[in-house]
């Protein structure tokens, strides 16, 4: 059996690329890379020769069974993203779920988190954190995520945006969560790294005043003091769901729809695993 590399990779500075990770790389037998036009970059700089694989959230399921073949036969292959931690909000996870379920031995060569970094600077509590990723573009989802930030007792939040979209997303933050603390980070270890700090209302304005503003990709953290749910909000979906059936005398799949019809800034994964929950009650 062969071994899967999990390779960080720079996300700006290339100093930051560690000397286990180019051994890594140029050791293995096969390299998978998200974009072979940036990741060649950073081969061609520290003169790694090792052929490349794409591997892309568009290829990944049909490209993992390859993989995992190639592992069995014994080749040690690495895995890494344009930028930063495979799997943090890049291609990854799926192929590591499915290599450890054959038992194949997975490695992790530590180093850059775009995630990390910004926490590490931010001045934001630490003690307790959770990383959202991307900010959902459809407006019930981006509703139902601003849901969970507003009510989470988890101290510091963490979000990416795309610089076109960052105005938009602080003038929502603004109006969602009045008198948050931010950090709002941008081209993390580059030149022109930015990190703007305090209520999220100067840094909006700090940001919106600035025209270089959206240009690199951001990193948020915020920190707020829960907002504690009303008596109505705290009921289980589960009960939801058993009120909808009696009350209007219906199915379990109509009063799915009900529930999900009348709480839009509710998942429909979490309505349905409600809904499997009562299958197991009954």
């Amino acid at each position: 059996m062969g071994t899967l590399y999990v390779v960080a990779t720079p996300i700006g500075n290339l100093n930051d690329f560690s000397p286990r990770a180019i051994k890594t790389l140029k050791e293995s037998d096969l390299i998978l890379v998200e974009d072979t036009r940036q990741t060649i970059k950073l081969l061609n700089h520290f003169n790694i020769k090792t052929k490349m694989v794409s591997y892309h959230k568009f290829n990944e399921s049909k490209r993992t069974e390859e993989v995992i073949e190639e592992l069995k036969l014994g080749k040690n292959i690495s895995l890494v993203s344009d930028a930063g931690t495979p799997c943090i909000s890049d291609p990854g996870y799926i192929l590591v779920k499915k290599v450890r379920e054959e038992n194949i031995d997975v490695i992790g060569i530590p180093g850059c988190s775009a995630v990390i970094t910004a926490l590490s600077i931010g001045g934001l509590d630490t003690s307790s954190f959770c990383f959202y990723g991307f900010v959902p573009t459809v407006m019930k989802d981006k509703k139902h995520l601003f849901d969970r930030i507003k009510h989470s007792d988890v101290k510091t939040k963490v979000i990416y945006e795309s610089p076109k979209r960052i105005l938009k997303l602080l003038s929502e933050i603004k109006k969602e969560i009045p008198g948050c603390v931010v950090c709002v980070c941008n081209e993390l270890t580059k030149i022109h790294e930015n990190a703007v700090y305090g209520k999220i209302e100067e840094v909006y304005e700090k940001i919106s005043s600035n025209v270089d503003s959206q240009k690199g990709e951001y990193v948020v953290l915020i920190n707020n003091e829960p907002i504690r749910r009303k008596m109505d909000e705290t009921i289980s979906l589960e009960a939801k769901i058993v009120e909808e059936m009696k009350k209007n005398n219906c199915s379990l799949k109509d009063a799915i729809k009900k529930v999900s019809d009348k709480n839009e800034d509710i998942s429909k994964k979490d309505i349905y695993n409600a809904s499997l929950n009562l299958k197991n009650m009954f």
